[in-house]
């Protein structure tokens, strides 16, 4: 079973033969069930804040992990380091305020825009020899708030705006490179994210009305799993009944 996480790099080698899926946020809601279903048949390295969280996670799924604050960017290169291999990346790491521009400082800004467009976007770009060798898939966890407007949540609406734009650039950039590159947008899912911004707002929390997060991981296991012919480039994935 894998050992503790570490700061310097993943903690066991790949397992010989199986490609390799880097998950970030691994350790919330979305990304520990994309890890559970990516692990049966990727090393998967997680990626996450929390020691503990990560050490569950591995025990339960036997992914490799890292301990990575995605806003250190600095240590991005701890990670390509130690993975002369990527054939998959999935971006499931966000943060989530609901803040509106009358109420958003400059720091609110920069904090969102830095965990959830600049990390992604470097971490991409940190491991991007890997995924081209491998023509590999990245997977940006998008949101519905990345095509509609979100009314009081302009600084999560504005980043998830801009995840949809990398993505796309990235594909159009990358078509030489046989890089495939998708993104996934769920809208309301069971996660401790959603349920701690229904509490900020005062709103009730229903989760029987939400998407499960294994469902989530489903339409990540239907891109990775794409036959080689195609390029699925974006899906978007609503609550059974739609929600306002």
């Amino acid at each position: 079973m894998p050992t503790a996480a570490t700061a310097d790099g993943p903690t066991q080698h790949s397992a010989a033969g199986r490609p390799v899926a880097v998950v970030t946020g691994a350790t919330g809601g979305m990304g520990t069930a994309i890890v559970a279903e990516l692990s049966s048949t990727h090393d998967v390295v997680a990626l996450g804040r929390s020691s503990a969280a990560l050490d569950a996670l591995a025990a339960t799924t036997g992914c490799r992990t890292q301990l990575l604050e995605l806003t250190d960017f600095a240590a991005f290169a701890s990670v390509a380091t130690a993975l002369p291999r990527v054939d998959v990346l999935v971006h499931a790491a966000a943060i989530a305020p609901r803040l509106a521009v009358a109420a958003a400082s400059v720091d609110d800004w920069e904090l969102v825009l830095r965990s959830n467009v600049i990390a992604p976007a470097e971490l991409t770009r940190v491991l991007l020899p890997q995924l081209r060798a491998a023509e590999g898939t990245v997977v940006f966890i998008g949101s519905g708030a990345g095509t509609r407007a979100i009314p009081g949540s302009a600084v999560y609406t504005a980043s998830k705006h801009a995840l949809k734009a990398i993505a796309d650039v990235l594909r159009i950039d990358e078509a030489s490179t046989r890089l495939r590159v998708a993104t996934v947008a769920p809208g309301q899912t069971d996660t401790p994210l959603l349920r701690s911004g229904n509490a900020s707002a005062g709103e009730p929390y229903e989760p029987e009305k939400y998407i499960r997060p294994s469902s989530v991981a489903d339409a990540v296991r239907f891109v990775v799993d794409a036959p080689a012919d195609v390029h699925i480039t974006d899906i978007a994935v609503r609550p059974r009944r739609e929600l306002a």
